[in-house]
């Protein structure tokens, strides 16, 4: 898979959501490699900042986006891993914080 047709597909779903793409373009390529890797090896996109087991099932819910990417977004203006980022962050309006982990630990393998 073609990162930059990754990153312009990606950016254009979410960008229509007000949802944005880090500003460290950097990190952004890094994660979507990943991405691409997690695609090959496991046959799905799985977060790049989690463990992922292997078993589609189980790692549902970190199959990017995860089911914690807009809660994140919501209260940290970034997901866990920094792929994306709120429109307030994006705007300046809200400074970065940490984002904690919120996946419950029985998923984490």
């Amino acid at each position: 898979m073609d990162i930059n047709k990754l990153y312009e597909m990606l950016k254009k779903t979410n960008e229509a959501k007000q949802i944005y793409f880090n500003k460290d373009r950097d990190l952004v390529f890094e994660l979507l490699e990943s991405l691409v890797l997690n695609k090959e090896r496991y046959g799905y996109m799985a977060c790049p900042c989690r463990l992922a087991c292997g078993d589609k099932d189980r790692d549902k819910d970190i199959i990017c986006p995860c089911d914690y990417r807009a809660p994140d977004l919501e209260e940290f203006g970034a997901c866990f891993c920094g792929l994306y980022i709120s429109q307030a962050l994006n705007d300046n309006k809200i400074q970065s914080e940490y984002v904690p982990e919120r996946r419950p630990p029985e998923k984490i393998f």
